[in-house]
């Protein structure tokens, strides 16, 4: 059930209570004195009076809150139908809008950096080792890495003290 639905279903129980009460005062009415008749009067006004501003508040948040149309295979998220956000919620999102632009665009360029870095490194990596780079794309070099790694992780025969 959706919050709209239960605020007009609240509202229609507390007019059908208060015209149920109305009825019983208005019937009442007739049998007290003109004093007690009065006194009520004011008091119904002011009951009146009371219970009007809860009821606008109650439309106003309810105009506000959320709402999910669903239209076929696609669903809309608003705010109570009509443009309400007004000049300070426009420069709100206008401003989110720009901040989350801006974020993007500095992660861009702090990754552009990151990568200029890494190849730098790599370029200075091979241009001071002892081997010339031509090495590293002999196909004869990278099978005797091979063979290198495997001779270094072979278990070396442990040596024997001589007596």
């Amino acid at each position: 059930m959706s919050t709209n639905h239960q605020l007009q279903h609240n509202d229609i129980l507390q007019n059908r209570m208060g015209l149920r009460i109305a009825a019983r005062l208005s019937a009442g009415a007739g049998e007290v004195s003109h004093d007690v008749s009065e006194r009520l009067r004011v008091a119904r006004q002011q009951a009146l009076a009371r219970r009007k501003r809860p009821q606008m508040v109650a439309r106003k948040a309810a105009a506000d809150a959320p709402v999910v149309l669903q239209q076929g295979p696609t669903a809309v998220l608003g705010f109570g139908g009509g443009d309400r956000l007004g000049f300070w919620g426009r420069a709100g999102s206008a401003f989110l809008l720009a901040a989350l632009a801006a974020g993007l665009i500095t992660i861009n360029i702090v990754q552009n950096d990151d990568r200029a870095v890494d190849v730098a490194d790599l370029d200075a990596a091979l241009l001071t080792d002892d081997l010339p780079p031509q090495a590293y794309t002999d196909p004869g070099f990278l099978q005797f890495l091979k063979t290198q790694a495997s001779e270094r992780s072979a278990p070396q025969p442990a040596e024997r003290p001589e007596t």
